[in-house]
């Protein structure tokens, strides 16, 4: 059996399972359409356990560790932040529910997200050392920490502007 029949073989199917429902999160915010802002959480949310799960059972309290996660985590807040700039974001006074705009940059964010986050999990899978190689860990750590903060900083911009939206005419674009 190879190396790719033997990780894939070994992948959870939670794996699968999360990578279907990122695909269909992708595939669904390439069109404007009403949503909320529980709804709009939910990949930030799922990222932010994932990687606090990861890093935890890997690496457990050590305080650099969690800082330089941190430290990806604003820097890809921050670029999260400037992806929306151009968004559009009103609310339905009646209903209370947001319409965004599309947003073609979730797919392929997603997609690299989990690409990323998968690439180094097999990796340690593999060759566990590797979490003591301080330059993998940092790469692994940044990294991880940075596309959990892009969608972070996708959501803050949601959230921001959806607490200063009146609630009667919609405003068409993001603050």
């Amino acid at each position: 059996m190879n190396l790719l029949q033997l990780l894939l073989s070994h992948t959870p199917i939670w794996v699968w399972a999360l990578l279907l429902f990122l695909v269909t999160r992708g595939i669904t915010a390439l069109k404007p359409q009403p949503t909320t802002l529980a709804t709009l959480a939910i990949v930030p949310t799922l990222f932010t356990v994932w990687g606090l799960w990861s890093i935890s059972h890997r690496y457990g309290g050590a305080w650099q560790v969690w800082a330089q996660w941190l430290v990806g985590i604003a820097a890809g807040a921050a670029l999260g932040w400037m992806l929306l700039r151009r968004a559009t974001l009103t609310v339905n006074p009646s209903t209370g529910r947001l319409w965004r705009s599309a947003d073609y940059s979730l797919l392929p964010l997603l997609l690299v997200t989990f690409a990323v986050k998968y690439g180094f999990e097999c990796a340690l899978a593999v060759a566990p050392a590797l979490g003591d190689d301080s330059g993998f860990r940092a790469a692994y750590l940044l990294l991880s920490g940075g596309f959990t903060g892009i969608f972070i900083g996708k959501y803050v911009r949601y959230l921001r502007v959806a607490r200063r939206l009146p609630a009667s005419p919609p405003l068409n674009a993001l603050g």
